[in-house]
């Protein structure tokens, strides 16, 4: 894997760069679509590479073992081919789903013991496993197993989870060395910073991690309950730290808020299942300010859902239909929704790019940032 890095903004740790996989190029700042079971949710892939532009989405570890299972991934020839989609995708490691099953799991010195939410079937996530897995699923990028701290851990407790998940990574990166893709390609493994709110522990884990070289590296354990003013300070911390030279993501953030703060601190990647999650609940995200399309200020406004905005649905429907859509239950509004939303994250962090190679990117960001906050 290699990562290019193309410009970098004055007055701003913002970054634009350019990293090449075996299924092709994505260039950075980046927001990758979440497709959990290997769909994005009521997107096409169709959708997702034509209209939403997406150049890269997630598969999710935890789900895919469970259901379909390696088995008929392996056979399938992987999750590209199984699910068509023919650009890089990246997977999680499964530790945040770990994390969120709190009440079902156990964690252990050899990994994570969990029942699945499916049937309760018992089973068994260690760092050696977790890479069998995303060999199997075949990812262009996928992640080391880790605990992730919710975000109001005491210190102890942040202290000993680090430590684990140190210790997971090195069982992991030795596996990973020791191991080569199951289709032909060569698959990147990131080490995942965690440490909860501390910068302390977070200083410690950029610098531990960097020792193994990695193609790039996560910040995860962010988003968990922690204001946000916490979450940009730990972001800082680290990228205080991580080498220039390698592409960073912040996993699971979040907000186009968050994201842009994300950029100006010097992040390149990004996922998060707002757009999506969000959007089928009603909630729009436009350059102009976050609607709620049940709203009933919207049942006779005709003019497009965002006019000029990033994806054909913004001028093919307008505020009134899709409104009527969500109130009467209609499942196209979930899809209108889901596409707007993703096209215009996509479109959101592009824009971000052409400023920071523009050299104005600090201008520009205080006025999106109002823009993309504002409730309408």
């Amino acid at each position: 894997m290699k990562f290019t890095l193309e410009a970098t903004a004055p007055g701003s740790a913002a970054r634009a760069g350019v990293f090449t996989t075996a299924h092709g190029s994505v260039q950075t700042p980046i927001f990758m679509p979440v497709g959990t079971l290997g769909s994005v949710k009521g997107v096409h892939m169709r959708e997702l590479r034509d209209d939403i532009k997406a150049q890269i989405i997630l598969g999710n570890t935890y789900h895919l073992y469970l259901r379909p299972g390696l088995n008929i991934l392996e056979k399938a020839g992987g999750l590209h081919k199984f699910n068509g989609w023919e650009r890089p995708i990246l997977t999680d490691s499964g530790g945040f789903q770990v994390f969120s099953l709190s009440g079902i799991r156990k964690l252990k010195e050899e990994g994570a013991y969990f029942r699945s939410h499916i049937d309760g079937s018992k089973h068994l996530f260690t760092p050696e496993g977790v890479v069998d897995i995303e060999r199997t699923i075949g990812a262009d990028i996928m992640m080391a197993l880790d605990e992730c701290t919710p975000g109001t851990a005491e210190f102890s407790y942040a202290r000993k989870s680090l430590d684990l998940t140190m210790r997971w990574l090195d069982r992991g990166w030795k596996r990973y060395k020791e191991t080569e893709g199951k289709y032909g390609y060569y698959q990147s493994y990131f080490p995942i910073v965690q440490g909860c709110v501390y910068p302390d522990l977070r200083r410690e884990a950029a610098e531990r991690v960097q020792q193994y070289d990695a193609d790039g590296y996560a910040i995860g354990g962010l988003a968990v309950g922690e204001p946000a003013e916490k979450m940009y300070e730990m972001i800082e911390v680290v990228n205080e730290i991580l080498t220039p030279e390698k592409p960073r993501y912040l996993m699971g953030v979040g907000t186009p808020a968050n994201i842009l703060e994300g950029i100006d601190r010097g992040v390149d990647m990004f996922d998060c299942v707002m757009p999506t999650r969000n959007g089928r609940n009603g909630m729009i995200f436009t350059r102009h300010g976050i609607m709620n399309m049940r709203n009933l200020k919207w049942a006779s406004d005709y003019s497009p859902l965002d006019e000029g905005g990033a994806s054909w649905v913004d001028e093919a429907y307008s505020k009134a239909y899709v409104r009527h859509l969500f109130v009467s239950g209609e499942l196209l509004a979930m899809q209108i929704a889901s596409i707007h939303n993703l096209a215009f994250y996509l479109w959101l962090v592009g824009e971000a790019r052409k400023h920071i190679i523009a050299g104005d990117f600090a201008e520009w960001k205080p006025r999106m940032l109002e823009n993309v906050t504002r409730r309408l």
